[in-house]
């Protein structure tokens, strides 16, 4: 059990690099209220949202009243695109230890950081869209400040039935997201995600994940009866 109790009501989370809320409704529908920080514009943010540079947000002491934080740096650093030398992905900064130092000096047990695999995380936990009925897979690796069970990948019953989005003519096991010649529909279906445009879609992480992640972590805060 973790010694620090959550605020009267509903515990308070931080969401730092929010993008457009994947990750804060998964956190939501777990029982958490959401406050996300992004240093851009986030008009479909669902939940409140402040504009700000999310370390110096998270140094200047104002996320002192929280009682977890989640923290998605951008990832483009370590994507397949970036890994192949290609255009402006060499550009993109890598956060992540920048990241972990900033939760350690805020002082609070409950944080989370989420990344692609190959990123510099430590992961206590990867998931996967199969895991949760998802017609996605896109894992995720999660380093976290507190112990994290995870269920495996269950990629089997996944079949190929989606068409692909180029000229291919075999099937895909699962939907592609972030493509023109999928409608955004269905994209938005498969990662349990309907408020936001293509590109946001395509940054975002499915809502199961943090749900998940989120009902753990409000389990470990309980008092023990």
């Amino acid at each position: 059990m973790l010694s620090r109790q959550f605020t009267p009501k509903r515990p308070r989370l931080l969401d730092l690099f929010c993008g457009a809320g994947g990750a804060a409704m998964g956190y939501h529908r777990a029982g958490f209220d959401v406050i996300g920080v992004d240093i851009n514009p986030q008009p479909r943010y669902p939940f409140p949202f402040i504009r700000a540079d999310a370390l110096s947000f998270l140094d200047s002491g104002q996320a002192i009243p929280f009682d977890a934080i989640h923290a998605s740096p951008p990832c483009q650093a370590f994507t397949a695109y970036r890994r192949r030398g290609g255009g402006v992905g060499a550009d993109y900064p890598d956060l992540i230890e920048a990241t972990r130092d900033a939760l350690m000096r805020w002082g609070g047990q409950a944080w989370v950081i989420e990344n692609v695999e190959g990123s510099p995380v430590r992961p206590m936990a990867l998931l996967c869209g199969s895991s949760f009925g998802l017609d996605v897979r896109r894992h995720r690796w999660f380093e976290t400040s507190f112990a994290l069970l995870s269920p495996p990948c269950d990629h089997g019953w996944q079949r190929p039935r989606f068409p692909q989005a180029t000229n291919r003519s075999t099937p895909r096991r699962t939907v592609e997201i972030g493509v023109w010649r999928v409608p955004l529909a269905t994209q938005q279906a498969a990662m349990g995600i309907d408020w936001t445009t293509l590109h946001e879609l395509s940054q975002a992480i499915p809502p199961a994940y943090t749900q998940f992640i989120g009902e753990q972590l409000i389990r470990a805060f309980e008092p023990s009866a």
